[in-house]
């Protein structure tokens, strides 16, 4: 277990930060659309990321936290008519990666991207990214995904996991899928949101199960699933730990629960996250910790200070363990 970031490098200087930060490990794409990208292009970007005394841990697959409206392969969530080349050519950029020996991939399966009311106050004047459903355009059209069932949802999920868990085993690449961020009540913008539950991950990991399968675990969107947060964290952590459907951990934390929350540096929210890494070394989570999102502050670089804040207190608590 040690700390990562998949914070994108503006430009060399970053990867060089992030070397004198400490942090080895890190999930880092190569320049261009995702689809482009070849096995060339994986191996130039590892070699270039190993210059820097780096580990490439991870890399996006083309299915991205976005809408729909703005992925490059719609037709993987809608059961268009070129879904099946478009899962193709995703297997494709698996068996690249592993060719590259990058071990594991990160994914989204969202069609409505991560909604948000306005951002609010927080520590100092920071203003932090909330979601308060009471504020929430509740009354939204649906987008391009159009209304659509869970059981709708849950078989084109299950038509992506038949055909690509079997390439990620074979060539032994962890697919870390992230949940769906925040909770929304059923049929918000058309979609009940399957992975926007502690139930659906569930269920979601073991279809198609596989050592290979399993989760970008984000504790925030996690602790956005709950009425308590901090007493219900534990257990769900050892639920998937446990079973080793962990493949890498946003660690961030949230101030509230469903529905209405305010995220916050680590530090700060309801989840007690020394107790929670307690947890993560208990069931043997052996990969990245990073900071997920961040609040913005104020200086001349809001980005770089906040998230180097976050990489120092997860240093911290792994060395304190």
């Amino acid at each position: 277990m040690y700390v990562g970031t998949q914070v994108e490098a503006r430009d060399d200087d970053d990867y060089r930060v992030f070397a004198q930060l400490g942090i080895k490990h890190i999930c880092a794409d190569p320049p261009g659309k995702p689809e482009s990208w070849t096995l060339s292009d994986l191996k130039r970007h590892r070699d270039k990321i190993e210059g820097f005394g780096l580990n490439l841990d991870m890399i996006q697959l083309p299915l991205p936290s976005q809408p729909v409206e703005k992925a490059s392969y719609p037709d993987i969530l809608l059961a268009g008519p070129d879904r099946d080349r478009q899962i193709d050519a995703v297997c494709q950029l698996i068996e690249n990666a592993a060719a590259a020996g990058i071990p594991a991939v990160k994914y989204n399966l969202n069609l409505i991207g991560i909604p948000r009311t306005p951002d609010e106050p927080g520590r100092g004047g920071s203003m932090n990214a909330s979601f308060r459903w009471e504020k929430a355009d509740r009354a939204a059209a649906p987008g391009l995904a159009g209304v659509l069932s869970e059981d709708e949802n849950w078989e084109r999920i299950d038509y992506f996991l038949k055909r690509v868990v079997p390439v990620a085993e074979s060539n032994r690449i962890r697919l870390a899928c992230h949940p769906h961020d925040p909770y929304t009540p059923p049929g918000y913008r058309g979609v009940t949101r399957v992975l926007g539950s502690v139930e659906g991950l569930k269920k979601f990991v073991l279809m198609r199960e596989s050592p290979y399968h399993g989760l970008n675990f984000c504790q925030g969107s996690i602790g956005e699933m709950l009425d308590n947060p901090r007493e219900e964290i534990d257990d769900i952590i050892r639920w998937f730990g446990m079973r080793g459907k962990i493949f890498n951990v946003h660690f961030r934390n949230i101030r509230g629960g469903k529905l209405s929350f305010m995220e916050t540096f680590p530090d700060e929210g309801d989840m007690d996250m020394v107790r929670s890494i307690r947890i993560y070394k208990e069931v043997g989570y052996r990969y990245m910790l990073m900071p997920d999102h961040v609040p913005t502050i104020s200086g001349r670089d809001p980005s770089g200070v906040a998230f180097a804040f976050c990489y120092g207190y997860i240093a911290a608590l792994l060395q304190a363990l």
